[in-house]
Formats: structure tokens, sequence, C-alpha cells
């Protein structure tokens, strides 16, 4: 069976009655979850695995894949309205999203991101399609290695989200990284950090310390600055993009489509490190990197689309191999076990209408998505119309709520507040939150893989320089972490040089 013919067989499942049906429900339901912080798509396909029991396999599978992609876009709303993101993916769209709400310009930045989120998805999509059995042998060929060298990769990315001074970037980003190491060791059992306290032997969730560093330490500053005037974080502004706006980002949705993508193919990678690797290579790329953080288009575009297109590239692995690309195809794998139905390499040849259905639901749900979105834009925008002390009162119970909701402990809400106070002083003293937050993603994996890559080597280190791979993305790692420091020490020298003239 051709793609072209498996399409067309997919087409027929997603375009039935029942699958439209459950397509437009699962896109609902993730949008919906995706605003809200704390709950995720992980949560909502857990409870929907219940609901399943009898149906059709591809029906089911297409349901917990709307909801999957669905959550990408729906984390976007509270991330630019709230500065609070509701998914892991949608923190990098808070480093410009917000800023342009506070501008006034909070239409605009919802437009970009649907229009994004739309762009990536079709286009990682039509990859999915066509390259799906391909990229499969691409993703087993990663090991450990070079796992590795693709999260040192990100972890240079710090660099790029200083705002001003890298070594504070970079103190913040070891400060990540230590806390990353709190709880069990997972090789050898130690207890790490943990104080003698439980709470923290499992330890600290991702959610806790991004609405902490974001959510709480922006509800902070609005209180202390609860005197002065705001108007235009009371504009929801034009939706209208111009020519020059989709100008702009045009390349951008593209280069990073391909890239999220690819990102998104490789096991355990998913859309947070994809989102943060497409910010960090626009602001590369951009003849205006100073834009960034201060509300550039492409800013936004660029992680929006990123891990849309990552979403819908965990499922290769899934499909093809039957293994979990990221933590929410893990539930989706499960819940296709329990109806039955085992992933892997012959599930295109033995359950063709699962396979290629899911895959055309996706060209259905982009569209449901974009359909639904845009004119839902201005009522999300009415959000900023609230008045500030009740939008403040709702972002700390929703803050409250989603953290307590993960484990049902009063201890997260104490490290809630305690990384809200974290991200206020942080502020103060022109600290970036982001690299701390980078480098706890980055940090638990790569110390998995770097542990990984010694075991198999016997201790050697030679490991990550004899693997091709590995090697290059160190050297480009390197480069893209030394080039940056070596230009801004020029930039400085030419200005001394200009003042000592003038």
């Amino acid at each position: 069976m051709d793609v072209f013919q498996g399409l067309a067989q997919g087409f027929q499942v997603a375009l039935s009655l029942e699958g439209i049906m459950f397509v437009l429900i699962g896109v609902i339901v993730g949008t919906v979850i995706g605003m809200i912080p704390g709950l995720g798509p992980i949560t909502a396909i857990a409870v929907m695995i219940p609901i399943t029991y009898g149906m059709d396999p591809a029906i089911a599978l297409l349901l917990m894949a709307g909801i999957y992609y669905g959550a990408a876009y729906g984390g976007a709303a509270s991330s630019i309205l709230l500065n609070a993101p509701g998914v892991s993916e949608a923190v990098a769209t808070t480093f410009d999203g917000y800023p342009m709400a506070k501008q006034g310009k909070a239409g605009k930045a919802l437009a970009i991101a649907a229009i994004g989120s739309f762009v990536g998805g079709t286009l990682s999509v039509i990859l999915l399609s066509f390259f799906a059995p391909l990229l499969s042998k691409v993703a087993v060929s990663f090991g450990p290695p070079e796992y590795f060298a693709l999260m040192l990769m990100g972890l240079t990315a710090i660099s790029s989200l200083s705002e001003g001074s890298t070594t504070k970037a970079l103190i913040a980003g070891v400060i990540g990284l230590m806390i990353a190491t709190i709880g069990i060791d997972g090789q050898t059992g130690t207890l790490r950090f943990t104080f003698g306290n439980p709470h923290l032997m499992e330890g600290i969730d991702f959610l806790v310390i991004a609405l902490g560093l974001f959510a709480l330490a922006e509800v902070t500053s609005l209180i202390l600055a609860r005197k002065n005037k705001m108007t235009d974080m009371h504009e929801v502004g034009s939706l209208k993009l111009t020519k020059s706006d989709y100008k702009e980002m045009g390349g951008t949705m593209g280069r990073q489509s391909v890239l999220g993508f690819i990102i998104g193919v490789l096991p355990g990678a998913g859309g947070t490190i994809s989102s943060f690797l497409g910010y960090i290579s626009e602001k590369k790329l951009s003849k205006n990197p100073e834009e960034f953080g201060k509300g550039s288009i492409r800013g936004v575009a660029a992680p929006e689309t990123a891990n849309n297109a990552a979403n819908n590239g965990a499922f290769v692995p899934l499909l093809s191999l039957g293994i979990p690309g990221s933590g929410t195809t893990a539930v989706m794998l499960g819940a296709l076990i329990v109806l039955g139905i085992q992933p892997g390499p012959l599930l295109m040849t033995d359950h063709p209408d699962v396979f290629w259905g899911v895959i055309a639901s996706m060209y259905i749900g982009n569209v449901f998505l974009l359909i639904l979105n845009l004119p839902l834009i201005p009522y999300l925008a009415r959000i900023l119309l609230v008045p500030r002390p009740l939008l403040i009162s709702l972002v700390i119970v929703f803050c409250v709520i989603g953290v307590y909701a993960i484990s049902f402990s009063t201890f997260d809400l104490y490290l809630l507040l305690a990384f809200g106070i974290i991200g206020y002083v942080m502020r103060l003293i022109k600290f970036p939150a982001a690299p701390l937050l980078l480098a706890f993603i980055l940090g638990g994996m790569m110390e998995q893989a770097f542990r990984q890559s010694l075991t198999i080597s016997n201790g050697s280190l030679s490991i990550f320089v004899t693997n091709p791979i590995a090697a290059t993305m160190l050297c480009i790692a390197f480069l893209s972490f030394i080039v940056p420091i070596i230009k801004n020490r020029k930039s400085n020298k030419r200005e001394d040089n200009i003042d000592q003239s003038a």
C-alpha cells in the first residue's frame, strides 16, 4: 500500500460522522485543558482511557490525538495573556507573547500563535505521511551519546537567553541544573539534596518552578505596581496581521516546522525542547536579536510552530516502532494496548485504518483548531479587560489549583511560593529566569544520557568523540556557545574605542 492509498483509507475513517465528531471533541477538550495550568494532555488522555473501552481503536486514537495536539494550541493562550504557561511546551511562548500583551497586542500575539500552530501542525503531518517509516530508522539510530550531545546543544542556548549578562544567565543555568538533581538518584538510589525531607524524594515538578518563576513573580510585580496606570495592558488590539508580519514569520514557520518535526521524532525529546530550540535558533538567525524578549513576532511564531510540529513528529516512533516519544504518547501506547492494538512495525499492515486514520485526522484536526481558535481570540483576549485585582486573584487561584492537582501536597504549595519569591528577586537583580528553567528541563535527561553513555563505553569519554553524530553536535554546541561571547567582546571593545576617540 503506497502513501496515497493509505491516506485515502485514513480519510475514510477520519471523515466518517463518528470520526469527525470525536476529532472535534478531542481538539475542543485539548484546547481547554491546555489553557488550565496543571492539567495537561497526559491527565486528559488518562481520564479518557475508560471512556474509550469498547470503542473502535481507530476512533479512540483519533480522540486521544485530538486532545494531544489541541492542548498545544490551548497552552499558548494562558502564556500570552497571563504569563502562566499551562503546559511545558508553552513556556518559550511567554518570552515574547506576554510582552506583546503588555503592549496592547494580545490579539495579534494570539493570532500569530494560532497560525503558527496550524502551519507547524499541517506541515509536520505532511512529513509524517511521507517519511514516517524512513524517520523511524533515524530515531532508532539515536543512542545515549547522541541524546547527551543534543541536550548539551540545547543547554548552550543559555547564552542566547541571557538578556544582557551572559554570566548571570550561566549562574541561573547552574542553579537550574542543581535543582534538577534533587530527589532519588534513579541509578544508585541515593538521596540527593532532600535534606531528610520525604516530600523532595521524587524531585520538584516542572509546573511548580514554571508557575513560581513566571506567573507568581509577575503577579507580585503587578501588586507592587498597582498604583501605576497600565492602560495598554487593557487593550486587546487588532487581530489583523499585515503583509510585512506574514513575510517576517513566513520563513520562521517553515524552518521551525521541519526542525520541530525532526526533534519530535526523537524519543524523549518532545515539544518542550523543540520550542526552546526553535526560539533560540530564530534569535540567532535574526538580524535584530535585540527585539527578542520585547514582543517579537518571530519570538511567538517560532516556539508555537515548533512545539506543534514536534507533537506530530512524536507519532513517528509510536506508530512505526511502538516506542513513545513523550509522556503523553506513552499513555496513548498503553491505551492502544488495552484496546488490543500493538503499535510497531506491523501496525501499518495489520491495522492500516488505525495508522492512516490518525494521520488523516491530524489534517482535519488542525483545520478545526484554526477555525475554532481564530474567532475565539477576541473573547479569550477579553481576559485582559478583567479588573486587575480580580485578574491577579484568578491567576493566584489557577496557580494554586494547578500545583495542588499534581500531587495533592501542601508542600508543593510552599515550594510554589518559594519559587515565586525567587522569581521576583531574580527580576529585581536582573537575573533571567528562562535559563534556570531550561537547565532544569534538560538537566535530568542530560544526566541520564551521560551516565548511559559512560556505562556503554566502560567509563571512557571517547564515546562522545568517536560517534560522528554526537561529535558533530558537540562541535555545534561549542561554537554556538563561544561565538556569541566573542562577538559581544568585539562589540564592547569597538564601543570602548569609539568612546575613547570621542
